[in-house]
């Protein structure tokens, strides 16, 4: 199915690339979270005549994100688990865990806007931490996870 994406799909295209996605995928996620539009001639001139809206809407959240990854960037946190002798946790710190702490600490930040590419921290110490914003924006947050 051709669409035409009206903002950003991470390994998918730019606002206003008209793609070739899976059926499912259009009708299921990318049509009803209102990021894409079905690539018919009038939906194509529909966007033309609002591109430039879209744009100034899309610049507006890369500045806002901009601004949160600015407050965010270099925040060193302190999270305690219950630890064994060994430094491994019995449980994990996750990105819930994360954004809680930082909402502790003022900022605002989605619970599933951290990358972890190794999973939950599972060991006592420092740990960098990347942040996603929108736009193609991140921040480094460290993690100093303590043991009781």
């Amino acid at each position: 199915m051709q669409i035409i994406l009206l903002e950003k799909v991470v390994n998918l295209g730019q606002l206003g690339d008209v793609v070739k996605v899976k059926v499912g995928y259009a009708r299921n996620f990318l049509i009803p979270t209102g990021k894409a539009k079905r690539a018919t001639p009038a939906n194509l001139a529909e966007f033309e005549g609002r591109r430039a809206v879209l744009e100034k809407a899309h610049a507006e959240a890369v500045a806002a994100a901009i601004a949160k990854a600015s407050k965010v960037d270099g925040v060193v946190l302190s999270i305690t688990q219950k630890a064994g002798p060994d430094g491994r946790l019995f449980g994990s710190v996750t990105g819930h865990d994360i954004a809680d702490a930082l909402q502790a600490l003022g900022h605002e930040v989605d619970k599933s806007a951290f990358r972890m590419p190794d999973g939950p921290l599972k060991q006592v110490g420092d740990h960098a931490v990347i942040v996603d914003f929108p736009g193609d924006v991140h921040a480094t947050v460290t993690v100093t996870v303590v043991g009781e």
